[in-house]
């Protein structure tokens, strides 16, 4: 027999397991011999004096702890075959779950596997050489795998987010993140995982091909016959889920040359902030540095400026600023943070949403936010003297319209250069910017300082495009066999939510030809 307590803890209580525990008995709240597992756990930083919400189930003396099993393996060997584009979490869940269901998984990635990736993002940071197929946004686990980690998610609604958070603990996750409210992988730790699962899906009897870019489709009939992989071999395909990321740009092209059914989505648009992660602390803890019981304080920010939502995005504490450019003669960036989130920065992206309406050119064309975006970056390559370091600006220096003489710091590793960033960026993304962070300032007074440096751009936050489908059977409505599925479809918007859209799509295709056999 359990029970569940809720109980308001001090960061040295809860953060260690002798102390809390002799709290426990010496409140009344447990017996001696009663033992107890964490379920969930929060922060309430909102006073000085700071409290962890905790959530904790009690067992009797003597009972047994509960073992869980969160995998099985299945022999998918003899299973009918479903292919997957992409192995970033939308594909690599959807491999899992079609394994669950009796299919065998064949992925097929672009990109390298994560260990050969490495040496491409060595490259791209160090000597700023970008290889269009292996980077930060292409290989082995796709974007996810080299962009921090972060677990949380608001589409609770979309499937079981528990679900995922389990397997990933089976596959190597810290056990924590089925307790943080925010839980967090970490870089470092991720490519590990990403591994693990690899190997157990062709344990299962799937497999997983490297260096396999999808060039072509073949359909008859409105029927998925086949794929086109590096523009020669003919791969014979009828079940296929579509998960090649945001980045995918050539899929968007290959879809519209078809005459598929194709439209543009709003997205977000902007910078990556970096302040110092002290300076972070100090604001959301009141005066508290992180230590060994409070982890490095994060934030979320969000404002209204002329009736456009301005926010952060992908928030880093402890973390570093990194080059995802997926293609020559482009600056993108974004944020990662090891499992410590134990770097001296904290980063966060501040971005503008951004409809396809208020966009230049065809008002009709599917690929215009897609076209916005690369010229956004390009421009940013540019201004940087045609490199990939980032058009640089201090913080107070954009807000008032002053060229930075100088930095304090970047964790940029390719480097930065002092650029009039309200010259680069579009008049409307750069006007709103400037208002929300003085908004920003107000609700986090500091925020608007020289010492924090504003990077350009912040453009990957999702999809400008969707490749839509059926709400019933989840495939495309020109293409019989084809699920449009994750971010780059414009079904999710993270890890998590990308790994239930591609379960969902699994799930799918095994209903699907169930109801067709009966």
């Amino acid at each position: 027999m359990s029970r569940m307590l809720q109980i308001k803890l001090s960061p040295e209580v809860a953060g260690h397991q002798t102390a809390l525990h002799d709290f426990l008995v010496q409140g009344h709240y447990i017996k001696k011999g009663e033992e107890f597992i964490w379920r969930k756990r929060s922060i309430d930083a909102r006073s000085k004096n700071i409290i962890i919400n905790a959530s904790l189930e009690i067992f009797e003396a003597g009972a047994a702890l509960p073992q869980a099993v969160y995998w099985t393996d299945r022999d998918v060997h003899d299973g009918p075959e479903v292919v997957i584009i992409g192995s970033g979490p939308a594909g690599l869940f959807a491999a899992l779950e079609a394994i669950t269901q009796g299919w065998k998984p064949l992925v097929l990635e672009r990109g390298k596997d994560v260990r050969s990736r490495r040496r491409d993002l060595a490259a791209l940071n160090k000597d700023l050489i970008v290889n269009p197929e292996s980077n930060y946004c292409f290989g082995e686990g796709g974007a996810g795998t080299y962009s921090d980690g972060k677990l949380y998610t608001r589409s609770k609604k979309r499937g079981d987010v528990t679900k995922v958070l389990q397997w990933l603990v089976h596959f190597g996750a810290p056990e924590d993140i089925l307790v943080d409210a925010h839980p967090h992988i970490g870089t470092n730790k991720l490519p590990k995982v990403i591994t693990a699962i690899r190997e157990t899906i062709v344990k299962c009897g799937g497999q997983v091909r490297f260096d396999a870019k999808v060039t072509d489709f073949k359909v008859a009939n409105g029927q998925m016959q086949a794929l086109e992989i590096n523009g020669q071999e003919l791969l014979l395909a009828r079940h296929v889920i579509l998960a090649t990321g945001h980045s995918a740009r050539d899929i968007f092209h290959l879809v519209q040359s078809k005459g598929w059914a194709l439209q543009a989505k709003p997205f977000a648009l902007g910078v990556r902030v970096e302040h110092q992660q002290s300076f972070i602390d100090a604001l959301q803890y009141h005066g508290r540095l992180s230590d060994a019981y409070l982890p490095p304080a994060s934030y979320s920010l969000v404002t209204q400026v002329e009736d456009t939502g301005v926010f952060s995005f992908c928030m880093c504490p402890g973390g570093i600023i990194a080059p995802c450019a997926t293609a020559p003669g482009e600056v993108v960036t974004n944020g990662w943070s090891p499992s410590k989130r134990n770097n001296p920065y904290a980063n966060s992206g501040i971005v503008v949403a951004v409809s396809p309406e208020e966009l230049p050119g065809d008002p009709k064309d599917p690929l215009i936010g897609l076209k916005f975006q690369q010229a956004v970056e390009g421009a940013c390559y540019e201004a940087a003297g045609g490199t990939h370091q980032a058009p640089a600006q201090c913080l107070k220096d954009f807000v008032e319209g002053k060229i930075s003489q100088s930095f304090p710091r970047s964790s940029y590793q390719p480097g930065i250069v002092s650029v009039p960033l309200h010259q680069v960026l579009p008049d409307f993304i750069a006007r709103k910017l400037r208002k929300a962070f003085k908004d920003f300032d107000k609700k986090m007074p500091g925020f608007l300082t020289n010492d924090a440096v504003v990077h350009a751009p912040e453009s990957r936050t999702s999809s400008p495009v969707q490749i839509p489908r059926n709400p019933e059977t989840l495939q495309h409505p020109d293409v019989k066999g084809l699920y449009p599925c994750g971010e780059g479809a414009g079904f999710a918007g993270g890890i998590v939510s990308a790994a239930i859209d591609g379960m969902k799509c699994a799930h799918m295709i095994a209903a699907n030809s169930k109801a067709e056999a009966n």
